[in-house]
């Protein structure tokens, strides 16, 4: 038996329209809204090896510096991903002691998003499209 936990299942953020949330994270991410089996609002997206999940408010609180990571197989290709949905990202930064980067984005209700690449780091299992 085992006290340690896992893996992280979800995290959940606020958002002030649902429908723009979805179509956002699926163009963004290639998440898929999952239908929850419950009458819940809550918005429920997968990419199959992670899930975000979005609770729907009136009002969006500031949430910064708070934000979630995402990490990329293809930085350069991400990035010119994002160039083509036209969403800006900060100044990428490079540390040269490990060959990653990073950098952050923002969804549409705001919500921080940091994007980062190891070079080094071995493709998890289960991540292939």
């Amino acid at each position: 038996m085992s006290n340690r936990p896992a893996y992280i299942h979800h995290v959940n953020f606020p958002t002030t329209d649902p429908e723009r949330t979805k179509a956002w994270y699926t163009k963004v991410f290639g998440l898929k809204a999952i239908t929850p089996k419950s009458n819940t609002r809550v918005v429920l997206m997968t990419r199959g090896n992670f899930d975000l999940h979005f609770t729907p408010v009136e009002e969006m609180d500031r949430m910064a510096p708070y934000h979630f990571a995402v990490e990329v197989e293809d930085w350069d290709g991400f990035l010119a991903h994002l160039e083509d949905l036209g969403i800006r990202h900060t100044r990428p930064i490079e540390r040269p002691e490990n060959q990653s980067k990073f950098c952050y984005i923002h969804d549409p209700d705001h919500t921080m998003i940091e994007l980062v690449y190891h070079g080094r780091r071995p493709p998890l299992a289960g991540t292939e499209n």
